[in-house]
């Protein structure tokens, strides 16, 4: 027998329009979170940076594909990867049906990783996406959109992600089990995989010139996991413990 609190229908309806009136006021407090993001100051890019693509080099403002509005997912997938973070393919599974919904609203999704693009698009083959995918290579994008880091800054504490100074989980000693896995399934170590983080950030391209004007990291991102979007409303939740998911072709097949 369910040891969960059970009621009568009507029990639950009331309690359903209590939690109803939370939702709308949640979805007030959304509305007003995205109006605070776009009154954001646009900060001026007039750094050149360079991307492989598979229509070859191009520029920032080139990776727009003709669009006014750019969102780039900082994808992790370091250099010395084995295979794309299982989080970041976790949400990248989302990408394909939204991407052309996006790509008819003048905003372009673009990926963006610092492994070699040969690699990337072989695993963007083996995953059957097909949203763009640029790579940084040895670049300072990734760098300096905090979502890369060097070996010198991981040795001497200085990584600053998530607009704070060690306060990842990938920064915590002794490693939390959940980052080890993630790095495993990656096939690399713990710090390999660390010097590569997760984030979204967003540009907007005016006049011939392209401004920042969104970052967002760690929990920030939260709302582009489509899953958990589903499992925050199914009974149990998200109801983990530990990295519980794998790549969408590792799954036993039922």
């Amino acid at each position: 027998m369910t040891t969960h609190i059970t009621g009568t229908r009507e029990e639950w309806l009331a309690a359903r329009l209590a939690l109803l009136d939370a939702e709308k006021e949640l979805t007030r407090r959304s509305d007003e979170l995205s109006r605070r993001r776009q009154e954001l100051p646009w900060v001026r890019v007039d750094k050149e940076y360079r991307f492989e693509t598979e229509e070859g080099s191009a520029s920032l403002a080139e990776l727009f594909r003709g669009r006014s509005q750019l969102l780039v997912y900082h994808f992790m997938f370091g250099p010395d990867y084995k295979a794309g973070c299982v989080s970041c393919s976790a949400i990248a599974d989302g990408f394909n049906g939204i991407a052309v919904h996006l790509a008819n609203h003048d905003v372009t999704l673009s990926a963006v990783s610092r492994a070699p693009l040969a690699k990337l698009l072989a695993y963007r083959r083996r995953m059957g996406w097909t949203f763009p995918w640029a790579s940084s290579g040895d670049g300072r994008f990734n760098f300096d959109f905090n979502v890369a880091f060097t070996e010198e800054q991981q040795r001497e504490g200085t990584v600053e992600y998530n607009f704070e100074r060690a306060g990842h989980a990938m920064d915590a000693t002794p490693v939390p089990l959940p980052v080890a896995q993630s790095a495993a399934m990656t096939g690399t170590d713990v710090p390999t995989y660390s010097l590569d983080r997760p984030g979204l950030s967003a540009f907007v391209l005016e006049e011939g010139a392209v401004y920042h004007t969104y970052s967002a990291y760690a929990r920030g991102l939260d709302g582009l996991w489509g899953m958990y979007q589903w499992l925050d409303r199914a009974p149990r939740g998200r109801n983990e413990t530990g990295i519980w998911f794998r790549r969408h072709d590792e799954y036993d097949r039922r």
